[in-house]
């Protein structure tokens, strides 16, 4: 999988986003809330850019008339989606998304 620049933190590192992403790119971070703990982190644009994304994967399956038959692409988007997390911020998915 090839990845395309993003966002540069502060500390110099390039934070990038899949090739393929389809959600937005935002141009700046926010302090995000766990939906049922309340515990918050702070997210940097791009991280909320994925973020995001994974959260109208999962409403879009949540939402469907029969989950289980929820569109392939919709689920490998998840998927794809907590991967990265993980790989790039566990702290931030272990707060927000496990």
């Amino acid at each position: 999988m090839s990845y395309y620049p993003s966002s540069i933190r502060p500390n110099g590192f390039i934070e990038t986003l899949p090739e393929g992403f389809e959600g937005e790119l935002y141009k700046e971070g926010s302090i995000v809330k766990n939906r049922f703990s309340g515990e918050e982190i702070e997210l940097t644009a791009v991280e909320l850019s994925m973020y995001d994304f994974i959260m109208g994967c999962t409403m879009i399956i949540e939402c469907s008339e029969y989950p289980f038959m929820a569109p392939d692409k919709v689920v490998t988007d998840l998927r794809n989606g907590l991967d990265w997390f993980k790989e790039n911020n566990i702290k931030a998915y272990m707060v927000l998304l496990d």
